[in-house]
């Protein structure tokens, strides 16, 4: 049986995620959505949200299931069993730093390959910061991010504008 991770901070998770999420969940037996923790980041939504809007996305594929992380994602994929770590790449600018990523990992534990999913081209462009930002200007979201996500992430900027 071939178990996969798909780590990511997914704050929100978009379009161009579900994409690399269906693909993978094709390819392995069992794929293991991991929400990381990303210290340079100021998350909109919070681990336990964006854990159950993945869980709501994915609910469809019977092979897929989500959990939170802090730390090296190959030791959880080592203490998960993943024998892959699933990375998307949207341009050649990403190439970069995750090919030292995953030459890292595999210097940490050579048992854990990665593998990299291209992104559908329509999403090339697309990062969950663009999402927020397009989102906090008022731009239409709806073909960026799954439909329960748009109305998520809208009601989220609503509140944080009534909070100001």
């Amino acid at each position: 049986m071939v178990k996969a991770v798909y780590p990511g901070s997914f704050d929100p998770v978009t379009n161009g995620h579900m994409d690399i999420i269906r693909r993978a969940a094709c390819i392995v037996d069992e794929l293991i959505i991991v929400v990381s923790v990303n210290s340079a980041k100021n998350p909109m939504f919070s681990m336990g949200e964006r854990i159950q809007i993945i869980k709501e996305v994915t609910v469809d594929m019977p092979n897929v299931s989500v959990m939170s992380y802090e730390g090296l994602t190959v030791e959880c994929a080592k203490q998960l069993g993943a024998s892959i770590i699933i990375r998307g790449l949207r341009a050649v600018t990403d190439f970069e730093n995750e090919m030292q990523l995953a030459q890292t990992n595999h210097y940490i534990d050579s048992g854990i390959d990665t593998m990299f999913l291209a992104t559908g081209l329509e999403y090339s462009f697309l990062s969950s910061t663009i999402v927020k930002e397009l989102a906090y200007y008022g731009s239409d979201i709806s073909r960026l991010v799954p439909g329960k996500v748009e109305q998520m992430v809208n009601n989220k900027i609503k509140n944080m504008s009534s909070q100001k």
